[in-house]
């Protein structure tokens, strides 16, 4: 089976990056590159370990290449934009969503699809790469390394598992704005919070992001940002979600045959209309406490997307569109329709 964020419901794909360049060619545009930097000690503050090593750059980044699936977004919140920027999923000018469109300005990256040349990575002479959450190999991260320092997430965090906060964090002290990344930081965590303030009784309740591709279902779990953003409004996961194995650190899939583990106080279907069909025509949904007392929600192409990405700037997006859908899912009458599953044909 492809990977959930292979899948059209759960949006997009993750590919390996193409390192067709030469050794020599490579060396040669890594040694002008380093030759043009400014030599001496950087400050404390610039030197960064990861999964992969350490490096230490000699200033704050200001030519940066997103990789990474999201990476653009704290980027552009922090008022840095990257020369070029790998497009995920959604067809929208320069791989750069609603959300963080205002902060792009007039400004035209490159967009990088697909498998990408190290070669053309190289061209644009790049002082950083930013490859947190890129699924990048060690091989490829060498590679590119020889052009520029590359970004990674932490040891013992998983490829896709680095939390959206320490991601926002972590670019704004390579590029020198640390103190703006934390006030956005701040930002989002404020708008959690008054969340939870506005919903008390909310919290503690049950809430399931779940997906449906190619006849399989199962649900966002772990370091997922679906499964991250309702545990940062106050909501948890099943006990019987949790009793599965969490696949690549962020999924799990779930039996035709038992939909129990994703019977939640809220049932939240990440995917898109074009399968909506597939998700109403599921025999076990019928059976669910959720979509009897009428408890789901359906997320659309631009909420799954925000949520998907969960960035500084996705976030408060995926909220304010989700919550009026909430108050209704979750207002405990059974006959108050919410619209979004009324649309997808989820209803009961």
């Amino acid at each position: 089976m492809a990977r959930p964020e292979d899948a059209g419901g759960c949006q997009g794909s993750r590919q390996g990056l193409g390192t067709g360049l030469t050794r020599r060619a490579l060396l040669a545009s890594a040694g002008a590159l380093v030759a043009a930097r400014p030599l001496g000690a950087a400050a404390a503050d610039l030197s960064f370990r990861h999964v992969w090593g350490e490096f230490t750059l000699p200033a704050p980044a200001r030519r940066v290449v997103s990789l990474g699936a999201s990476t653009q977004d704290p980027l552009l919140a922090l008022g840095v934009v990257p020369v070029a920027i790998r497009s995920w999923f959604g067809d929208f000018p320069y791989g750069v969503w609603p959300w963080a469109q205002q902060h792009l300005g007039d400004a035209t990256p490159v967009l990088l699809g697909g498998e990408v040349s190290a070669e053309r990575i190289a061209s644009l002479e790049p002082d950083l790469i930013v490859g947190i959450g890129s699924g990048l190999s060690q091989e490829e991260h060498a590679i590119l390394s020889r052009v520029a320092p590359v970004l990674m997430q932490d040891a013992g965090v998983s490829t896709w598992g680095m939390a959206w906060d320490s991601v926002a964090r972590r670019i704004g002290r390579a590029v020198g704005r640390e103190a703006e990344a934390a006030r956005l930081v701040e930002g989002v965590t404020g708008e959690f919070a008054g969340f939870r303030a506005r919903h008390p009784s909310w919290v503690g309740r049950t809430a399931v992001a779940a997906w449906q591709d190619s006849g399989q279902t199962g649900a966002f779990t772990g370091e997922d940002t679906r499964s991250r953003f309702l545990s940062d409004l106050g909501f948890r996961p099943p006990e019987a979600l949790l009793a599965l194995p969490a696949l690549d650190g962020f999924y799990t899939t779930l039996s035709s045959e038992d939909f129990d583990p994703i019977d939640a106080d809220l049932l939240v279907w990440i995917s898109d209309l074009g399968r909506a069909a597939d998700i109403a025509r599921l025999p076990m949904r019928r059976t669910m406490r959720a979509w009897h007392e009428g408890r789901e929600i359906f997320s659309d192409f631009l909420t799954t997307g925000a949520m998907s990405f969960g960035t500084v700037l996705s976030l408060p997006f995926a909220l304010h569109r989700m919550e009026p859908e909430m108050i209704l899912a979750l207002d405990g009458d059974p006959a108050t329709t919410v619209p979004s599953a009324v649309e997808a044909g989820l209803a009961p």
